[in-house]
């Protein structure tokens, strides 16, 4: 399937407005750009950007439509954390924090948000260092950053235990689930992947470590 078809179906099958698909649009062209001087997404994966990151990311915002404040860890190219501000756009009260400690990534970051008219904040820290950031939240999301394990380390006692946390995992994501329940205490909602059979982006919350 060509790019052009891969766009086609992922944009009906998310049910977007015109705005919001323009804003998809140039946020790709964007990542295009920047993708031949600063490693944003693995190589091989660009040709397929909308089935692969943005059909992906497409998923997060609407599992917790009544959050305003995201907050989103290790943003990388801004997959989820662009994606659900282009979502939130024009929203009163929205705001995306984008979580990043590589300079380059940020720098393309600030420059999606800029030209988009998104309501994002970057942060070029590392996230032990965002606990003040953290602690805004209203949800929380990663794709594509750790395990859950070490997920589950990084916002514990960042956020109010009832934050929701929504990590997006592969198939092993039940492995990874009593992996992290050795350390960690925590409810989990698995909600089934859009876009690959057997993934899933778990919902987390009340973590707390077991000891």
């Amino acid at each position: 399937m060509s790019m052009v078809e891969e766009r086609r179906a992922v944009l009906a099958r998310a049910d977007v407005s015109r705005e919001t698909a323009d804003r998809l649009d140039r946020y790709v062209a964007l990542l295009e750009q920047w993708q031949a001087k600063t490693n944003l997404v693995a190589e091989a994966t660009l040709p397929h950007v909308w089935s692969r990151h943005i059909a992906d990311s497409l998923q997060f915002q609407p599992l917790f439509p009544e959050a305003r404040r995201w907050v989103d860890i290790g943003s990388g190219g801004g997959f989820p954390g662009l994606v659900s501000a282009i979502l939130l756009a024009g929203r009163d009260g929205a705001d995306v924090s984008l979580i990043e400690s590589n300079a380059k990534k940020c720098a393309f970051l600030r420059t999606v948000a800029r030209e988009l008219r998104l309501p994002v904040t970057v942060h070029m820290k590392r996230i032990e260092d965002c606990a003040d950031v953290m602690a805004q939240a209203e949800a929380v999301s990663a794709r594509a950053l750790a395990s859950l394990d070490l997920l589950c380390g990084m916002v514990s006692r960042r956020i109010s235990p009832q934050v929701p946390c929504f990590f997006a995992k592969g198939r092993n994501h039940g492995e990874e689930i009593v992996d992290a329940s050795a350390h960690w205490r925590f409810t989990v909602t698995s909600h089934a992947s859009q876009v690959e059979d057997g993934a899933a982006v778990l919902e987390l919350r009340d973590i707390a470590p077991r000891s």
